[in-house]
């Protein structure tokens, strides 16, 4: 599984989406390394096996804006359960 979590410089927004994906991940009891970058983002974005777990989108676009639609505990618990369903070839 590869977590990336993508940062804008001086988003506001970057702690509560990090406290999310650790609540998650610890929720979830999965140990996994967060990949962290730091560019051209709509951050904060969280993309699990490169999907984003807001919009269900493949990627990020190249643009540096500060995101509302923040990460949320219960949409990174479906993409976390999605992604490891698919790993174990369980049905999601």
């Amino acid at each position: 599984m590869r977590v990336e979590l993508l940062l804008a410089p001086d988003c506001p927004n970057t702690s509560p989406a990090k406290v999310a994906l650790n609540e998650a991940l610890r929720e979830l009891a999965l140990t996994v390394s967060v990949l962290e970058r730091v560019g051209d983002f709509p951050a904060p974005t969280v993309l699990i096996d490169g999907v984003d777990v807001v919009n269900d989108n493949v990627g990020a676009p190249q643009m540096q804006a500060c995101r509302l639609d923040v990460p949320t505990v219960p949409k990174l618990f479906a993409a976390l359960r999605r992604s490891t369903a698919n790993r174990s070839g369980s049905p999601t």
